[in-house]
């Protein structure tokens, strides 16, 4: 039984100001601890509920935010950027179950930090005329492996939104948002003790569950946070430009719709 365990950050119990989730000062450093001891949180439930194998994959920002020499051995860790299959990095290698730690909401929900991909160039991301989360892309592209969703944890936005796309899937609230960057949190041993007991429930529960998976062909709209954003994502000749502000693409599979969308996400920095 292999575990695939990916790990953000915004989701994580105490965190609830940008200045947490970029590097290069203590508040970074602090929020970086908590996401390790939630992976290992749910590294040590996987193991104790059946798992063989833990793959992590640190999936925020860099994908180099978790302490290693802090993270349970056991498991072995993906890191480090850039990969084709982005976040889900890993469930092409015979995972049985994904579990997504410490993830968000979409963007322009009340959820803690929501965004999705990019909060800097995307406004909104909507597949086959629906909006999709971070959690939504990357379960649908789990779902083209044949991996269901077993665990998610973040805050109440995040559960909610989810829960149609994962249904059976072990829900940890690690927060209550109370705004974009306002939470009721739990300590983080509470939320540790939470994603560990659901963990090791999620294994038991696999077989109960079917992957999310959408059917092509694959129609993604892009809302981007300027029209300057859409000018350059337009470049690519495969976009097609909607309104000022908003674009679309056709895609035969959500491993190429999520690609696409990294690649503009790379794109935009040109205009930071």
């Amino acid at each position: 039984m292999k575990i695939l365990i990916s790990t953000d950050i915004e989701g994580v119990a105490g965190v609830t100001h940008a200045e947490q989730t970029h590097s290069g000062n203590p508040e970074y450093e602090r929020a970086r601890a908590w996401m390790t001891e939630e992976a290992n949180a749910a590294i040590r439930g996987a193991f104790e509920g059946g798992a063989t194998q833990v793959l992590v994959n640190d999936s925020h920002g860099s994908f180099r935010n978790l302490l290693l020499d802090r993270l349970d051995a056991r498991a072995q860790t993906i890191t480090g950027k850039p990969r084709y299959l982005s976040m889900m990095t890993g469930v092409d290698l015979g995972c049985d179950a994904v579990y997504m730690v410490g993830y968000h909401s979409r963007a322009q929900t009340q959820g803690v930090l929501a965004h999705t991909i990019n909060s800097f160039a995307f406004r909104n991301v909507s597949v086959n005329g629906q909006a999709f989360s971070e959690a939504h892309l990357y379960g649908a592209l789990a779902g083209e492996f044949g991996v269901p969703v077993a665990l998610l944890s973040g805050d109440d936005v995040f559960l909610a939104e989810t829960a149609p796309a994962f249904p059976g899937a072990i829900g940890v609230q690690t927060k209550r948002a109370l705004g974009n960057g306002v939470c009721l949190s739990l300590a983080p041993e509470r939320a540790c003790t939470l994603i560990h007991e659901a963990a090791k429930a999620a294994v038991a529960n696999i077989a109960n569950l079917r992957p999310f998976k959408v059917a092509g062909p694959i129609e993604c709209e892009l809302t981007t946070q300027t029209p300057a954003l859409a000018d350059l994502f337009c470049q690519w000749p495969q976009l097609q430009r909607t309104e000022a502000s908003a674009l679309r693409f056709s895609a035969e599979s959500m491993q190429s719709a999520v690609r696409m969308l990294n690649s503009l996400s790379a794109m935009s920095f040109m205009l930071r």
